[in-house]
């Protein structure tokens, strides 16, 4: 499956939003799968964004998940991208120089574009 760096910015959202002490079981978003969720949810838990993923399955189908919160670092990246006028920015640097959409591509970009905020006042 491709990675969908918008699914992974909403999914990040969502937890945000709904979590509180338990697990979010089936986390669900308009117009995605509970497939696609899922693995973009284990692909964020192996970089550290969220605390934790579990997936169940039965006759060789995804039967559940769950994740947990977001991590420190979760929440840093998601601050950094929160706005979506700097979200668009970070995709149009990243498409203008055709650079490769990673996380560390992506947290680079929204660093700089922090920095120079910064720097602005």
């Amino acid at each position: 499956m491709k990675r969908d760096m918008d699914l992974c910015r909403k999914i990040l959202f969502k937890i945000e939003e709904l979590y509180i002490d338990t697990a979010l079981l089936n986390l669900q978003l308009e117009n995605y799968d509970n497939l696609q969720i899922a693995y973009h949810c284990k692909i964020l838990y192996e970089a550290g964004l969220i605390d934790s993923y579990n997936a169940h399955y039965a006759d060789n189908t995804l039967y559940l998940f769950s994740v947990g919160s977001l991590t420190w670092e979760g929440h840093d990246f998601l601050d950094k991208i929160r706005e979506d006028t700097t979200w668009n920015k970070v995709k149009k640097k990243i498409k203008d120089k055709a650079l490769p959409f990673t996380l560390e591509v992506v947290k680079t970009i929204a660093s700089e574009l922090l920095a120079a905020s910064i720097k602005a006042l």
